[in-house]
């Protein structure tokens, strides 16, 4: 991994008329764009003050305007501290204060001030400018897995040294949850964007928050009720418009947005998660290498759900503002089967396959789910693309925030408990029950569920399995919300047995913290998890995971084996397989057996779960580990 180091500061004399014009023409040829242009021509002054735009033209040449006072003779020196690389490449940069410059003026052109010798070498750290491109990132919004991701990795990552910016929409929905953007400040650079056919103009907001740079899109098509990708209606139907803006607009954030004082330049890590952030591989290789522009920076595409894959009619090609040579990397043809009709020649483009072609490297949110993306099981059509590219691929298992899923601190919580007192977990099992109105038996061993009700999530599989296992001494509550046929399920359920199930229909996140923490087992029977966040809440809550053997839940949960270490056992749940009914049910009947019939036994499996480390760290060191194997090699693509 190449070390950055921070050169000593530079004066420059208040003698030079400064213009922003002269920084930055056109692409003509080599261009040389950003902030390393003002140490190697005639210094110009970059006003922070006006409000600029930063476009590409249909031809792709950079256009870049403002209305400030541009142009007005600097009466005060600028010190300017720049940060470069071991290559000696300037990557940014940051104005010192006018007093730290008296006595330094210089008669005509521009002086450079003396080194500064402390005797000692300047020490060098690893380090990198990390872009995160995402449609979602909490608390801002968040419809599942990839919002947590992308709002606590940031945060663990800066912890550890890092510079990381998180460019996500700016959504707006007229309701109480727009709050969450109230301290984001609005930033005077714009940026103009050509594509679709037309010019698009795009605003940035910015909050510093947990030593991340959060910077927000603003653009009208992102204000709007809803979730961020549909309504009660659907799928928005101008999603490829949606996030072809965020991808151009995060490409261009580094490049303009003074965040702290300087860019990020052009050396960075974009990681673009999933195929919302898919075109910022392809832009950097097509939009910007070939003028030069971010020759230095690496792309990591990150694969929460190789379900969605961003596919949409090959005529679409032309909206996206990439040159025509590009098209075979989007290039996708659907299978006979998959056609509409017989003279369908199914064509279409793929922005997901479109990033792993380009990207640098693969990531996948657990090492079991990098495999499974490779088969055909599990590839949904890409799977060969992936095994070609399957040397790149690591799998890297999710963390969770321990500061907000904490049994003894969780505000949402009646009582709290902690792996060195477990007294207060039985006190939550009633409070639960008394709460969803089951009869309180705290010997009664229940039973959870939290998640999406639809197919990937196995609901089909409990539905048909709950009458059987009812006959027992249980209780089983769900929530969760989904396809009307199972919401539907669930009500009829409960008014059947009615001392044994409860179904909430929606998301409601204290219930779902509460649900946690007072059920004794929680079952995730998913068709595919790529990780599953819910099976490592559980284990922090002391909750016996019962899961299908599949992806992240098969990575994270270990069957309980009774004999092993002399009889002290090990396991943190159960992973049961194949996924079937019988399965399940025979599963969750061990599970019950070992409740209630070896105390010690059960125990010992609360405690292992919640001294599990699930931490962000753990994931960040290795996360960092892709990057330094990122910056080895020259970019793939471009």
């Amino acid at each position: 991994m190449e070390a950055l180091q921070i050169s000593p500061s530079r004066i420059l004399s208040p003698t030079p008329r400064l213009t922003e014009n002269s920084i930055f023409n056109s692409f003509g040829g080599v261009r040389q764009v950003g902030f390393a242009s003002l140490l190697t021509r005639n210094i110009k002054k970059q006003s922070f003050c006006g409000n600029k735009t930063r476009s590409y033209n249909k031809g792709g040449f950079i256009t870049r305007s403002s209305n400030s006072a541009q142009d007005k003779e600097v009466e005060d020196g600028l010190l300017l501290d720049t940060e470069r690389d071991i290559s000696g490449s300037v990557i940014g940069f940051h104005l010192i204060p006018h007093s730290e410059t008296q006595g330094n003026e210089a008669n005509g052109g521009v002086q450079l001030s003396e080194e500064i010798d402390t005797g000692d070498k300047a020490s060098t750290r690893t380090v990198h400018n990390v872009v995160f491109v995402t449609s979602e990132a909490a608390p801002y919004s968040k419809t599942g897995g990839l919002g947590d991701v992308c709002g606590s990795l940031p945060i663990a990552l800066a912890a550890r040294g890092h510079r990381v910016m998180v460019v996500s929409p700016r959504y707006l929905r007229g309701n109480p949850s727009d709050k969450q953007f109230s301290n984001a400040v609005e930033l005077e650079e714009r940026a103009k964007i050509y594509c679709f056919g037309a010019e698009q103009e795009v605003g940035f907001f910015h909050e510093y928050r947990a030593g991340v740079d959060w910077v927000f899109v603003d653009h009208p098509s992102y204000h709007r009720p809803g979730t961020p990708y549909g309504d009660t209606f659907g799928a928005f139907g101008d999603n490829q418009f949606r996030f072809t803006l965020l991808c151009h607009a995060a490409c261009e954030a580094p490049l303009v947005l003074p965040l702290g004082g300087f860019t990020y330049g052009e050396k960075c890590l974009f990681l673009a998660n999933d195929w919302h952030a898919g075109l910022v591989p392809v832009l950097l290789a097509a939009k910007y290498r070939p003028y030069g522009v971010y020759k230095d920076a690496r792309s990591l595409v990150v694969i929460h759900n190789l379900a969605h894959q961003g596919v949409d009619p090959a005529v679409t090609y032309s909206s996206f503002g990439l040159p025509q040579g590009w098209y075979k990397a989007l290039e996708w043809v659907f299978p006979t089967w998959a056609r509409t009709h017989a003279l369908d020649p199914g064509e279409a483009v793929n922005v997901l396959k479109s990033a792993i072609v380009t990207a640098d490297r693969i990531v996948t949110v657990s090492q079991g789910y990098s495999w499974e993306i490779t088969t055909p099981e599990g590839g949904y059509g890409l799977n060969e693309l992936l095994s070609s590219r399957k040397i790149v691929i690591s799998g890297i298992t999710n963390g969770i925030d321990g500061n907000e899923w904490d049994p003894s601190t969780d505000e949402h919580l009646p009582c709290h408990y902690s792996v060195h007192d477990l007294s207060a977990k039985v006190q939550c099992k009633i409070a639960l029950q008394k709460e969803l109105g089951l009869p309180v038996r705290s010997d009664c061993p229940l039973i959870g569920f939290i998640g999406r009700l639809d197919y990937q999530k196995g609901v089909d599989i409990i539905l048909t399995g709950i009458p059987e296992l009812l006959q027992d001494d249980v209780q089983f509550v769900m929530l969760g919300s989904g396809e009307k046929q199972y919401e539907d399920w669930m009500r009829q359920l409960e008014e059947v047995y009615k001392d044994k199930f409860r179904g909430w229909v929606g998301f409601n996140v204290p219930i779902s913290h509460r649900i946690t923490a007072g059920c004794d087992i929680l079952v995730m029977p998913s068709r595919f998890e790529p990780c599953g966040l819910n099976q490592l809440y559980a284990m922090r809550y002391g909750t016996i995971p019962v899961v299908h053997s599949t992806g992240g839940l098969r990575d994270t949960v270990q069957t309980f084996d009774p004999y092993a270490k002399e009889g002290s056992g090990e396991g943190t749940g159960w992973a049961f397989s194949p996924l079937s009914k019988e399965s399940l049910l025979a599963t969750l009947r061990i599970a019950v057996g070992t409740y209630k019939d070896h105390k010690p036994s059960w125990e010992g499996l609360m405690k292992r779960g919640m001294e599990r480390d699930s931490s962000w760290d753990k994931a960040a060191t290795q996360y960092e580990q892709v990057f330094e194997w990122a910056f080895i090699d020259p970019p793939y693509a471009g």
